[in-house]
């Protein structure tokens, strides 16, 4: 007879049900690593500065690095993130089909050289026409994938993240040692907190 366990109730050595734990890699039973709580924090940080943009914070880094600091202690760590979605133009069925096209005719010229190599005849017709039957493929794929969206999304766009600010942040065992380099330096941070 086995008694239930608590779902916040760690096991530990020793406990009732230990012979019921799954074997590990020897084949002994193994227990669980940590405390069961969720992943093991890291060493406690300090930010030595915040800078309005990535440059300015890698420069510090860059900084840091050259006067061997040990830069394996260091993260940047951008704040108040931002998506940002670029409409980079509107999208038709014949774009939409000169888009299917060229990636047909990339995928057709893999396929033809692929075949080519294995051609004893004329291997270079084997490849433009992979070319022509892939651009043709992916042309009816690119006009048809389009035409079924019902127009819901007539534009073209590319997404990137883009952070307010970028704090560059030390282990705190060795903060000391970075503000004394970054006072060397002469870029001024707009703010230098404990975290």
């Amino acid at each position: 007879m086995t008694r239930p366990s608590t779902p916040t109730a760690a096991w530990q050595p020793g406990m009732p049900g230990g012979d019921n734990l799954p074997s590990g890699p020897a084949g002994r039973p193994a227990a669980p690593s940590g405390d069961g709580h969720g992943p093991e924090l890291g060493p406690p940080t300090v930010t030595i500065g915040s800078y309005p943009d990535y440059p300015s914070a890698q420069r510090v880094v860059d900084y840091l690095a050259d006067n061997r600091f040990p830069v394996e202690r260091s993260a940047i760590v951008g704040t108040n993130l931002t998506l940002v979605e670029t409409v980079m133009g509107r999208m038709t069925t014949g774009r939409a089909a000169l888009v299917g096209a060229g990636t047909g005719a990339w995928f057709g010229l893999f396929i033809g050289l692929l075949f080519g190599i294995f051609t004893a005849g004329n291997w270079v017709a084997v490849i433009l026409v992979g070319l022509v039957i892939g651009a043709i493929w992916g042309a009816v794929f690119g006009a048809v994938a389009h035409a079924m969206t019902g127009g819901q999304r007539d534009f073209t766009s590319g997404s990137s993240l883009r952070a307010g600010q970028y704090a560059v942040i030390v282990d705190a065992d060795v903060a000391d040692q970075a503000r004394q380099l970054l006072g060397r330096m002469h870029l001024t941070p707009t703010g230098a907190t404990a975290r």
